[in-house]
Formats: C-alpha cells, structure tokens, sequence
C-alpha cells in the first residue's frame, strides 16, 4: 500500500516517532483532492494520521507547509504532530476521529476557530492568490469554452472586482485556504485544521468566504458570522469587501473546476444545474465527493448560477462603490 520507493523512508519515521517500525493496520483514506498519500495507521493500539506529500511542482513547499502545521498544532488548531520530515516528505500526526458536523454548530464554532487561525502569527508568503485566479481567468477567456454572449455577461464584472479589490496588510494572515468539509474536523466537542498543503499568508476574507459557502443560508446568518468572527458590529466596508471576495471565489471555483473538470468533453452550461445550497450541504455532510469529474463539472455550474445571480444585485454595485470610495479615503 505504501509506495515501494517511500518504505524505507516510512520505516525510518515510524521508527523514530514510535521506536519501532511496526503498524498493526494500515488503511489508506481518499476523500478529498489532495495528491498527498494519506494513510491511517494504528501503533500500539492508537490511530494516528500517516501523510506522505507525491507533488514535486512550485505549490508543493513541505518546509512552509510543515511550518505553518506545527504552529497552529501549537495553538491547539491543528492535531499534534509527531513527525514532520521535509527532506522525505512525510507527516505523522494525531487522528482526529471526526463526528457529523451540524451546520448551526459550524456557524458558531468556525467563526471562533478563524479567529485564532488568523490570530497566529503571519505564515510566509507563497503568492498572490488574486494574481493566480487572474492567470487562470485569463486561461479559461483564450480557450472560449463557454459561449461569448455569456464571457461578456461575466468577465467585465470579474475586471470591477480585480481593479477595485484593496491589498491591505493589516487583512494579510495566516491563512489555511482551503477549508473544505474534509479540511475540517469536528470531533464532537472541538474543530480541527487538517492538510496544510496550501497554507501561507493571505487575505482573511478568502477563508472567511470558503465556510461561508458552507454555513450561510440567509442574510442574518452573514450578519451573525462576521460579528462573531470580528467581534463587534461589522461596518459596511468589511460587509462589501467580504462580499466581493465571496465573488471572486465564485468565479475561481468555476472557472478552474470547468478547466480541469472534464477538459475533453464539452460542457453544456444551460442544464439543469442543483441548488448552490443543496449542493453544498451534501459536500458538508459528507454525501458527495469533488473527487468525481463529473461532481466538479457540476460544482463549477453551481458556482456559475450562484454569481450570476449575485452580479445582478443591487448589492454588488453598491460593494463596488463602498470598497472603491473606502480606497479613496
């Protein structure tokens, strides 16, 4: 199970977190989207997480991924960690035996647990994450796969957000960036960060906007979530510009899940496309994996329907204009 050319070097960190490099079971896990190898494995009668990273491109940086681990383990964030080897690329940490996760205990726990994620001190830099949705904007306008009438509908709107989005340092922080269901583990009492893989420094709203897809049904559970996360009442700024990065995380889920979804096959964007709240509540219960193509497919039309609808509001020129004057000032 444990690939040929890792086993030494497994053999080595067992031996060296346990003093012995003898496991009573293994078995690998596959939920998620991580190319990472994830094993759970169980030592002396306790199950522990075994995590060999396989990526070798420019996102794969195991120092600041490990880095950024420890810290927040420190913090009680993230499960303790018992091995963390850069050179062979491999983690050992605590297993968290996670426990269905309510939706209205995650809009009251999440909140709290981003408020401490972001508290830490600031990870390294690795990119800009608006400079990266811009190239694959950019990707998905030259190979036109979605009808023009419907670019031109969309992408003028994206170049708004782009040209007025603010970098302010004070909002750069240690940030997780990507906390899918399977990222966050609820344990019955507490919440766990787990895969570190794409953490760095970062604005706070992009991780803010990535649970609130999962945990915000209706305005006043917006209202609840930022006052909880800020912990005072949220101004009209913060209310806009968290508004807008939620809309720029709508167009980056769907223009990356359409260009590396089913790039083969030619996407029909006028089906019938499922409930954007639907959909995500089956993602957080755990009832439907991103693994599938065809669920990515689907998940990108989700985003699409959701944004299209959103650009029509009232609010998203309203959160223009704040956002534009408030850089103004």
């Amino acid at each position: 199970m444990i690939p040929e050319n890792k086993k030494a070097a497994v053999n080595n960190a067992l031996q060296l977190t346990f003093g012995s490099s003898e496991f009573e079971d293994i078995q690998e896990l596959t939920a998620g989207l991580s190319s990472a190898m994830v094993f759970k494995i169980r030592v002396s009668g306790k199950p522990y997480l075994l995590r060999i990273i396989t990526r070798t491109d420019a996102m794969s940086d195991p120092t600041l991924e490990y880095t950024c681990m420890k810290v927040a383990a420190e913090a009680g964030i993230a499960p303790g960690v018992l091995c963390a080897d850069i050179e062979e690329r491999i983690s050992i940490i605590d297993f968290i035996e996670a426990k269905p996760f309510p939706v209205d205990d995650a809009k009251l726990k999440m909140p709290d647990l981003l408020k401490r994620l972001h508290s830490l001190p600031p990870f390294s830099f690795r990119i800009n994450y608006l400079d990266k949705i811009d190239e694959f904007v950019q990707k998905f306008q030259t190979v036109k796969i979605i009808p023009e009438e419907m670019a031109n509908a969309l992408f003028p709107h994206y170049a708004k957000i782009r040209s007025i989005y603010p970098h302010d340092e004070h909002d750069m922080v240690a940030c997780h960036n990507d906390l899918k269901p399977e990222n966050t583990l609820f344990d019955g009492d507490r919440v766990w960060l787990v895969d570190w893989e794409a953490a760095f420094l970062n604005d706070r709203y992009l991780d803010l906007a990535i649970v609130a897809n999962f945990v915000i049904r209706k305005d006043s559970d917006e209202k609840d979530y930022l006052e909880a996360y800020f912990g005072k009442e949220v101004t009209e700024y913060q209310y806009a510009r968290f508004f807008l990065m939620r809309q720029m995380l709508h167009f980056s889920y769907f223009v990356i899940f359409i260009l590396f979804g089913k790039p083969d096959e030619p996407v029909d964007f006028n089906t019938p496309k499922p409930n954007f709240r639907e959909f995500h509540d089956l993602i957080w219960a755990g009832k439907l994996s991103l693994a599938s193509m065809d669920n990515r497919v689907k998940y990108a039309l989700v985003h699409m329907e959701q944004l299209q609808h959103n650009l029509k509001l009232k609010r998203f020129e309203d959160s223009l204009a704040i956002v534009a004057n408030h850089q103004s000032l």
